[in-house]
């Protein structure tokens, strides 16, 4: 069998992953001799769809799993979804409007039944799709967040949260999102730069013809404005002390009060006091025992309230009550404002603050285990530089509102009594013994008690799964969950930093007195060649999948992971995809180049002794560096090793020098070599391409179904030549340089060279003669204490080496360019040199910014020296 004559992905990639998923490679059982290494992925909504931020974390976990399968232990990579209440509910009351059917007209049970008919239809589309990466998941341990066993653990860790006293119910200022209809976190709600208006109105001041200016964003909330307040320090306004101020068009009498809080330098000086609408201002109202007037509908819409435009949206009243005010001569003026406002993480609604009766989680004890324990690097973030993150949010923390006005989800297991009190249980029997015992009411019947309507935010379920997956909470002593847990590693990005990662963090410490896991390497974002986050919305994500079909799943996966370092955004174009398909490519002809050798028992040439004992040790020096690489999470640099030790060594350098001429036959003991080697490269290559590197891995030889590289030992480090490196450094940097000079002037591959030496070490070419000429075509090498005339010259160290040009160029044209470079290099470091004497710049500029112009000085100095020896050689 032999390779098709062109690499084409497809051919190989859906064979490969069903024989993979045949022979059951990707499952996993305990097993007490091996040690396990488990990664729990980050549960894709089951409304999402592969895009690239998907694309890149998967990889990377994939490279992660395959590279400890390898290792010989046993890697356990378990995959799941996650319910995403408002994501999902959205979806599902879309479908129903498709139908003709509103939400509001039929039953919970009805809506559920068909949330869960959608989801079983359209739900988990993302990983189906990971196959197509090559994602090597266990697929038989699929978790879903809504099912059975981890909903019940759901409903248990709040039960046990509610027992000691850390969930509470309390009437809050909440994010309230108008387009989801629900309560948010403040975690869940994204601040984005807004370009609006400022209003400045006129307030008079009840009882005289004085009047105030107060500067506002929201115009539209006067109507539930409940005081005017003004700093007691501020003597601008000592003569309002005591007075009352008129709402204008509803000419309302409201108090001016007064208040540390109001910055005396924003605005007009005095501000507005809105209770209902606005978190400061509401504890402002708390501080003076002011009216609440909440005169925003949970749709976004002015209420009865309001008095004047109910039923209008808010952002259109916002414009009316501007326009009414004006023809009242009661704005005094608008103008352009920039401001930060909250949009929900789910809907991009803008959020309305909104006071509103909720459950919350108290925070500030529960999360002491989970800062210290990231604090002394017990858990390890990568890069560690997202601990000053952590550390700010934990310090800040704020009490978790865990209730959502929704249907999907699992439902708050608190149960009402007629008499309006509550009892939190696990199940309804167990309710109504609470609310008996509580009551004093044994008459009571199941019927008379009221499950609350709220479901628990997405997160109160996401925080449990490392352990929820094991099922630790339904048996805590099974045997997979003490196999399993604590999981290893976590690959997340760092926008679910708090979200999702500390509270798992919290989840460990509190429910199972230890780590969830060891380390947390985050992504980057990744971003357009413009530096903008992709997204749908932009429209400037590719599609992935079209990628996988055009590049192959290999070259994406290559593409992304060579500029995918941790914690970096990554700027993302597909000619690196491109650049992963040029990869494989180089692969593929390279072993079609070894498999179309003649073989034949013959004596070793010398230059392919060379090569086998250099590249026997390139390899275990790599190998040393790769695995140097994954101890430090650097994936990507543990690719680009690997990259350039086939590229640069293996195919540049090695195959061309075993390579025998034209028409003749390698030797038997030079091919076995070979053979070993390329098996060796598509090991470690393995967890970055596994496609391409398993079908050539079943070309070299005929194979068992279980003999497959994705089962293959990681290779074992050994001791290795470091001299034999040097030396050969040494020689293929001479051949670069001559394949340069080559290209440069023009020179033919086929023309032989001379080379002259001036060394005081003249052994290493003598040595490697054989190979300098094999890949150089260097038909003389000789040494000299004195210049070449008429010779390109270049260092290799401190070794000068000669090029003799006479005859095989023209002098003249070649002195000529030699000078044009020479004198732009020379006007350069005049450029360079100015700038490192102007003081101002020394002082002012980054360290790192003045070092660069000094090595840019430095090698420009170096260059001269170089052009003018050469032009000088050439007379």
């Amino acid at each position: 069998m032999s390779l098709a004559t062109k690499y084409n992905p497809s051919d190989i990639e859906d064979k490969w992953y069903k024989h993979w998923m045949e022979q059951k490679f990707f499952a996993s059982k305990p097993d007490p001799k091996k040690e396990p290494y488990t990664v729990v992925i980050p549960p894709p909504n089951v409304t999402g769809v592969l895009h690239m931020g998907h694309m890149m974390n998967n990889t990377i976990q994939d490279v992660l799993i395959r590279r400890a399968r390898m290792q010989g232990k046993e890697a356990c990579w378990v995959p799941g979804m996650d319910h995403a209440s408002i994501a999902t509910e959205a979806k599902v009351v879309n479908m129903l409007k498709e139908k003709g059917i509103n939400k509001n007209d039929i039953t919970r049970d009805e809506f559920m039944e068909h949330a869960w008919e959608w989801k079983e239809k359209y739900g988990g589309i993302i990983l189906q799709q990971l196959k197509k990466l090559g994602a090597s998941c266990d697929w038989d341990r699929e978790r879903f967040t809504m099912e059975e066993d981890m909903s019940a653990a759901v409903i248990e860790v709040f039960v046990d949260l509610y027992k000691k006293g850390y969930i509470y119910r309390g009437t809050r200022m909440v994010n309230w999102d108008p387009e989801g209809k629900t309560a948010l976190a403040d975690d869940e709600v994204n601040f984005k730069e807004v370009q609006g208006k400022m209003y400045h109105i006129r307030y008079k001041i009840e009882g005289s013809d004085d009047s105030l200016i107060i500067a506002t964003t929201r115009p539209e909330t006067i109507m539930a404005d409940a005081a005017i307040c003004i700093n007691p320090n501020d003597e601008r306004f000592t003569h309002l002390k005591g007075k009352k101020a008129i709402i204008p068009l509803i000419n309302k009498a409201i108090p001016i009060i007064e208040d540390d809080y109001v910055d005396m330098e924003f605005g007009t000086g005095c501000l507005k006091v809105t209770p209902a609408h606005d978190i400061n201002d509401h504890e402002i109202g708390l501080r003076h025992n002011l009216e609440v007037i909440d005169i925003i509908a949970d749709n976004g819409k002015l209420n009865d309230k309001a008095q004047i435009l109910v039923g209008e949206d808010r952002f259109v009243a916002r414009k009316k009550i501007a326009k009414l005010l004006k023809e009242k001569e009661q704005l005094e003026k608008e103008e352009d404002y920039t401001n930060n406002v909250g949009h929900s993480e789910r809907t991009d609604a803008v959020i309305e603050p909104k006071l509103s009766t909720q459950w919350f989680v108290k925070m500030e004890e529960l999360v002491k285990p989970a800062y210290e324990n990231v604090m002394n690097d017990n858990i390890k973030l990568i890069p560690p530089k997202f601990k000053n993150t952590y550390k700010h949010w934990m310090e800040n923390v704020r009490d978790w509102c865990i209730s959502r006005q929704l249907w999907w989800g699992q439902r708050i297991p608190a149960y009402f009594m007629p008499n309006g009190d509550f009892v939190v249980a696990q199940n309804n029997e167990e309710a109504l013994a609470l609310a008996k015992e509580k009551s004093g009411d044994n008459n009571l019947k199941a019927e008379d008690l009221k499950q609350d309507e709220d479901v628990l935010d997405t997160w109160f379920s996401s925080w449990l799964w490392p352990i929820s997956v094991f099922d630790g909470f339904k048996d805590p002593d099974n045997e997979e969950f003490n196999y399993y847990y604590p999981t290893n590693d976590l690959v997340t990005g760092p926008d679910i930093l708090f979200f999702w990662v500390a509270r798992m963090i919290i989840a460990g410490y509190e429910f199972k007195g230890q780590l969830p896991f060891k380390n947390v390497y985050l992504t980057g974002i990744v971003r357009d060649d413009k530096g903008r986050k992709m997204s749908k919305q932009l429209g400037n994500s590719p599609d992935a999948l079209g990628l996988i079909d055009k590049h192959g799943a290999d070259g994406v996966r290559v593409g992304l992971l060579l500029s995918a370092a941790a914690g970096n955004d990554l700027l993302f174009e597909e000619k690196l995809c491109e650049q992963g398909w040029n990869f494989g490519n180089k692969i593929w002809n390279a072993y079609r180049l070894v498999e179309g050798l003649e073989v034949k028992e013959k004596d070793t040439p010398i230059e392919a002794m060379k090569a086998r004992d250099w590249f026997e040790a390139r390899f275990q020096d790599a190998l040393k560096e790769i695995n140097d690489h994954f101890s430090k999470f650097r994936i990507s640099d543990a690719l680009m090793t690997t990259y350039k030790l086939i590229w640069d060594d293996f195919c540049a350098y090695y195959l061309e020098l075993v390579k025998p001429p034209y028409g003749e036959a390698i030797d038997k003991e030079t091919y076995e070599a070979t053979i070993v080697f390329f098996e060796d490269i598509l090991t470690i290559l393995h967890p970055f391409m596994p496609f391409l590197t398993e079908e050539i891995w079943h070309q070299i030889t005929d194979r068992g179904d279980q003999d497959c590289v994705i089962v293959n030992h990681w290779p074992i480090e050994k001791n290795y030549n470091t001299a034999i490196l040097q030396d050969a450094k040494t020689a293929f940097e001479l051949v670069s340089q001559i394949r340069n000079i080559r290209a440069s002037k023009g020179i033919s591959p086929k023309d032989s060279l001379k080379l002259y030496v001036k060394t005081k070490s003249e052994m290493i070419y003598q040595e490697y003669i054989s190979v300098i000429d094999k890949l150089a075509n260097i038909d003389e090498l000789a040494f000299t204490t004195e210049k070449i005339d008429q010779a390109v010259s270049f260092f290799i160290g401190s070794d000068e080496c000669f090029i003799p040009m006479e005859g095989t160029i023209d002098v003249e044209k070649e002195k000529e360019e030699i000078q044009k470079e020479l004198d732009y290099t020379k006007g350069f470091l005049t450029s360079v040199k100015k700038k490192l004497e102007n003081e101002r710049f020394v002082s002012n500029a980054p360290d790192q910014v003045v070092e660069m112009e000094k090595k840019k000085q430095s090698d420009a100095e170096a260059k001269i020296k170089t052009l003018e020896e050469s032009l000088k050689n050439l007379g």
